[in-house]
């Protein structure tokens, strides 16, 4: 991170610390440990380029910039994840809007050949439960399974 950069920024906008700070929703004490060269987490960067309305990536330093930066690292792999996320929750909603067609076109054609047979239910209910559950694990259980994941990640590392 390019600590110069950051009290660049700020004093050529005439801020002080205190305004930054209460700009950024940080604490006085954490500009003030990031000016004397202290590392910031990533939401901390975010929060003081957000202030500043810039990129987080214009807050580091070229140097820093290669592919060990952990700062840059980690805004890549969570971009990434928000595009997985996207993805997926676009493939799921292709996937109802596909299901409501389908199971639109085997209504209508159990009632026009075997109207007193409803064997259309099968096909609705089951790939119904299907979806509920992608559903479900797309958007309820998405945080819990990564929570979890990353638990016995660290867990399997310590031994």
């Amino acid at each position: 991170m390019n600590l110069n950069r950051i009290k660049q920024l700020r004093i050529s906008r005439a801020w002080s610390q205190e305004q930054l700070a209460e700009l950024s929703s940080l604490s006085v004490r954490t500009i003030q440990r990031i000016e004397n060269g202290e590392q910031a987490s990533l939401e901390t960067l975010g929060a003081i380029a957000a202030a500043f309305d810039i990129k987080v990536a214009e807050l580091i330093a070229p140097a820093e910039m290669s592919e060990n930066s952990t700062p840059g690292r980690a805004l890549d792999e969570q971009i990434q994840a928000a595009r997985r996320q996207v993805r997926s929750e676009s493939n799921f909603y292709r996937g109802l809007v596909t299901f409501m067609i389908v199971n639109v076109i085997l209504f209508v054609i159990n009632q026009v050949t075997t109207p007193g047979n409803h064997w259309f239910f099968w096909p609705l209910g089951i790939w119904g439960g299907l979806l509920i559950f992608r559903g479900l694990r797309i958007f309820v259980m998405r945080d819990w399974l990564i929570r979890l994941e990353q638990a016995r990640l660290q867990k399997i590392l310590r031994k």
